[in-house]
């Protein structure tokens, strides 16, 4: 059933029915926090296909924000779920297995680093800012996807965020573009490790958009600005851009895609320089 609440349209006196990627299934989208976020716009874009949409979020303070937001698509209070502690990622898919039987796919749009480790040189990065950024932003994805693997329907998907600053050296990016390496080869031994089970696992490497976690990135206006001109499709990428992208990976178009890392940037990405 769409958003306007019909699974129909009507022509000539005809009932059409709505054709829509994700009709009938339901998943988990961790890592809301406000209407900027990724997880919303994919949560969203999901949504407006057919799926059952649940959301995770990372304490009582992000929960209180986001549940405006998931009650506004029909989801319940958003879980709370802190990925570093093992027990509350148990106790997470505990709860999620009382309501759902099974899930059809796991957004994990989860990341984290300390300002200071984001600004000054990368060898000065401290041991716990890298451990930090690290756990929160790529062994995550691996503590989840283990969790989640019993609810995962045969055919199920997991989807992750990446960006260009995992295999480039990006300004003020640092210590998250070396947990964002780890992160896309997190995917590829995943995509190995699932796919006998018949499990699909990939990211989507989105261009620079405001968000909170964003907003910690030194001279994120500029690259937004710089998107505009450089860019071979000369503007920004839009939450809407990845909401769509996303849907597609994690929908039966996409059923013989595994281990990729699929770049929503408008083409930055292959560029060999972002100067003018």
């Amino acid at each position: 059933m769409g958003l306007d609440g019909h699974n129909s349209y009507s022509i000539a006196g005809l009932e059409i029915p709505l054709y829509m990627l994700l009709q009938g299934k339901k998943g988990v989208v961790f890592g809301l926090a406000n209407k900027l976020s990724l997880a919303w716009h994919i949560g969203q874009a999901l949504k407006g296909e057919g799926a059952d949409v649940l959301f995770g979020v990372a304490s009582e303070r992000f929960q209180e924000k986001a549940a405006p937001l998931a009650e506004s698509l029909g989801s319940p209070l958003p879980l709370i779920c802190d990925v570093t502690d093992d027990s509350a990622i148990e106790k997470t898919f505990e709860t999620l297995s009382e309501s759902c039987e099974k899930l059809d796919f796991l957004v994990h749009a989860i990341a984290f680093a300390e300002r200071a480790d984001l600004e000054g040189r990368f060898v000065d990065t401290s041991r716990s800012g890298y451990a930090l950024a690290q756990d929160v932003s790529a062994f995550s994805l691996v503590a989840l996807s283990k969790a989640a693997l019993p609810l995962l329907r045969e055919g199920g998907s997991i989807l992750t965020l990446s960006y260009l600053g995992s295999s480039r050296a990006v300004p003020s990016y640092k210590v998250m573009g070396v947990a964002k390496a780890a992160l896309e080869s997190a995917v590829r031994y995943l995509a190995v490790d699932l796919g006998p089970e018949g499990v699909r696992v990939n990211a989507l490497s989105a261009g620079p958009i405001k968000t909170l976690s964003s907003s910690a990135i030194k001279g994120l206006k500029e690259k937004l600005d710089i998107q505009d001109r450089v860019s071979p499709l000369r503007r920004q990428v839009t939450g809407e851009d990845v909401g769509k992208a996303a849907t597609f990976l994690l929908s039966d178009h996409a059923s013989g895609v595994t281990g990729e890392i699929l770049h929503v940037d408008c083409g930055s990405h292959a560029l060999g320089s972002w100067e003018e």
